[in-house]
């Protein structure tokens, strides 16, 4: 986690708030140590409570819906799925000049896998598959619309305004040509013509938690929803390596169509996250560039 803000309109943070806000909402927990744990996190700050509680606040205000949404739908999915995910103890209101939402949570053991240091990836991809078909499985009503679930077109100027940025940062490497032929050819695929599936929708290394490379727990629902199912598909890219990638395929049943949205997908993520994020949270700026990298030698890959 960088010491630099990464947004310009970030909430300041500090444990004197925290242990505020726990003591005056939640008494029980009051006097447990408070401790800011370092994260690759975009939205949020998490602090430990104690050894088995975890607080998370959001940095920005669009981060507030996200609590929110967490709040509302991780009691209806816990029994659905087959992966531990995060479990809401406390709701948390506004107070002592923090202006949002918050949740207090049972702390997850585990660690956050790394693209490239994946031991046994052909079973981390299995797992991935499980939870992401229970995913699509569920049928709970009322859903909201999933962050990026909607379709492919909906990301193109965002996309495109990245590889402009990216442009104009040589030093990065990138073959902003390449990424710009990759996203061009996925708008071409018809888009997803079924049913909106209920989706994580923010598959990234840092929120899945894992014990000798099997998958333990999935954090982060905050851009759960329906939509698209190969929204699902970013852990493909963002972490797996070929083996990986084919297992994770074919346990999914995804067909081409579907399998080149998602690659454009999290290439689309990839690209914006690097020329916001490189400066100030080196973990997702590093894991943008893998994803860029290994998107473009897969279609190497197959355009040979």
């Amino acid at each position: 986690m960088s010491a630099t803000r990464m947004h310009p309109d970030e909430h300041p943070m500090s444990d004197a708030l925290v242990r505020r806000l726990i003591a005056g909402q939640f008494p029980r927990w009051a006097g447990r140590a408070v401790e800011r744990f370092a994260s690759g996190g975009t939205v949020n700050a998490m602090y430990r409570l104690g050894d088995d509680l975890v607080v998370r606040l959001p940095l920005v205000a669009g981060g507030a819906g996200d609590v929110l949404r967490e709040q509302e739908w991780l009691p209806r999915l816990v029994p659905l799925l087959p992966t531990a995910i995060p479990e809401v103890l406390g709701f948390g209101q506004p107070a002592e000049g923090y202006p949002w939402p918050w949740s207090v949570y049972r702390w997850r053991g585990g660690e956050n896998p790394e693209a490239g240091a994946v031991r046994e990836p052909v079973a981390l991809a299995e797992d991935l598959a499980g939870f992401v078909t229970a995913m699509w499985s569920v049928t709970l009503p009322g859903a909201p619309t999933a962050h990026r679930g909607g379709p492919l077109d909906s990301l193109d100027e965002e996309t495109r305004q990245a590889i402009r940025l990216l442009r104009g940062i040589p030093q990065e490497g990138i073959d902003c040509d390449a990424a710009e032929t990759v996203w061009q050819d996925a708008l071409r695929e018809p888009d997803w013509d079924g049913p909106p599936v209920w989706l994580h929708a923010d598959l990234m290394p840092g929120n899945l938690l894992v014990e000798g490379d099997r998958l333990t727990a999935v954090i982060d629902f905050g851009c759960a929803g329906v939509g698209d199912p190969a929204c699902d598909l970013f852990p493909a890219w963002n972490l797996l390596p070929a083996d990986g990638r084919q297992a994770f395929r074919e346990a999914l049943g995804v067909d081409d169509a579907m399998w080149r949205r998602g690659r454009a997908r999290t290439l689309s993520q990839a690209l914006i996250a690097l020329p916001y994020y490189r400066n100030t949270n080196p973990a997702m700026a590093r894991n943008a560039r893998h994803v860029i990298a290994e998107v473009l030698r897969e279609r190497d890959r197959v355009a040979n």
